[in-house]
């Protein structure tokens, strides 16, 4: 249930308010200090025009009750510029914010910045106006504070606030998630939020969405999905103090991480998407130097417009992804077998969608178009030795010698040269 409040700035800053780590960086910079300072101006003014009888509201704040601590899920750019601006106005201002540590470099930096900016723009200013603004955070500027007792109401609510229905970034809740598992070791938290900021944010969505929660489906042969908030529990990890066998096994596994297989909850979680965005850089580079893959290069470097053949690429970095991740080698025929599998896809196909590389990853056998009907995902994550992947039997030559589509006949030539197959006679 929401307890929702109408209150001041100074009632506001009272409150025993915390800025969880899990939270974004404070990015205001001194251009957005500066509007802030001006709509201040600006509803003191009308505060007089009509009399008193007018009230600024500042924006929502929404906050998780952890007992008797106040956890910002939304506000925290307004709440820290509104306590930068009562410090200046009121040397002997205290408050929880300002007992604070902030660990982002982004904060601390943002934070110095914006206080000289209002050190800086009340010193072109009289005494009167700085009465004017100190007086404004009792009778004039207010916030809605949106209260709950449960953290996932409050990020439902963050949902409805701010993305119009739109679910929350997985990633962030994930980040959330293992920071609050790690609460107990401030040092290894601080480490942990200064390497996820210091990353790519897309790299990270496109890490989730493009490579692991797909393999973790397809490795289980179940079609994969949208990686949204409702599938977070897959990458919620294992608590360590359970005392499930697996959980134990897992614990001492670390830090050797396994697509397929659940990690420790907290640190690790920070450790394993480090792991997997490198992984997925040595991939992708050996595939581009080493000679032996020239013609596998050559097409994935073929620039043609067609979503279809994006997803077969991404389909093949996959399955390079999930075998080099259990097997950490690159030997040469697995490789070919791995890039023969993902393109007969595209040479088979007319029309090429995600609906049919999922049907096609996990292995459907009642599809007659397909050359191949292997559950290549669910084969490497059986397989005992990396000879098994080797020696799969990969069938490249089509029924009729022809193509699903004129478009792709270059694609299953080359297909057919680096598997050294020239013509029909060869089957």
């Amino acid at each position: 249930m929401a307890d929702i409040k109408r209150m001041s700035i100074n009632e506001l800053l009272a409150l025993n308010l915390d800025i969880p780590d899990y939270q974004r960086p404070y990015k205001w910079y001194v251009q957005n200090v500066e509007e802030l300072l001006s709509d201040i101006s600006n509803a003191i003014s009308d505060y007089e025009k009509y009399h008193g009888d007018f009230r600024y509201r500042i924006g929502t704040v929404i906050v998780y009750k952890n007992k008797d601590v106040f956890e910002v899920v939304d506000g925290q750019q307004r709440i820290i510029s509104l306590t930068l601006l009562k410090t200046y106005l009121d040397p002997h201002f205290q408050c929880s914010i300002l007992n604070k540590s902030f660990f982002s470099k982004v904060t601390q930096t943002n934070i110095h910045n914006n206080y000289m900016f209002v050190r800086e723009w009340f010193s072109l200013k009289g005494d009167t106006t700085r009465r004017e603004f100190k007086d404004a955070l009792d009778d004039i500027l207010e916030v809605v504070m949106i209260s709950v007792d449960k953290i996932a109401e409050a990020f439902q609510l963050f949902d409805s606030q701010n993305t119009r229905g739109k679910e929350l970034d997985p990633h962030d809740l994930l980040k959330a998630y293992h920071l609050r598992e790690m609460k107990e070791y401030p040092y290894e938290m601080e480490h942990a939020v200064t390497k996820w900021e210091a990353k790519d944010t897309t790299q990270i969505r496109l890490l989730f969405d493009l490579y692991l929660f797909p393999i973790w489906n397809w490795s289980r042969g179940i079609k994969s999905r949208p990686f949204t908030a409702k599938e977070i529990d897959t990458y919620k990890g294992i608590d360590e103090t359970k005392r499930y066998t697996y959980a134990k096994r897992a614990s001492k596994a670390m830090p050797y991480f396994q697509i397929t297989e659940p990690f420790i909850a907290g640190n690790d979680f920070f450790e394993m998407v480090d792991h997997y965005i490198n992984l997925l850089r040595d991939v992708v580079v050996e595939i581009a130097t080493n000679p032996s893959f020239a013609i596998m290069k050559e097409i994935l470097g073929y620039k043609s417009g067609s979503a279809g053949f994006g997803y077969t690429k991404n389909l093949f970095y996959c399955a390079v992804l999930t075998y080099y991740d259990k097997f950490h080698n690159f030997d040469e025929m697995a490789i070919k077998k791995l890039f023969t599998w993902s393109f007969m896809i595209r040479v088979d196909m007319e029309n090429l969608g995600f609906d049919s590389i999922n049907k096609y990853a996990i292995g459907d056998e009642n599809n007659a178009r397909y050359t191949n009907s292997i559950p290549l995902f669910s084969k490497i994550s059986f397989a005992r030795l990396h000879n098994e992947i080797a020696n799969l039997q990969i069938k490249v030559l089509r029924n009729g010698d022809e193509p699903g589509s004129k478009r792709w006949e270059w694609l299953y030539l080359k297909l057919k040269e680096m598997n050294g197959v020239s013509d029909v006679s060869d089957r």
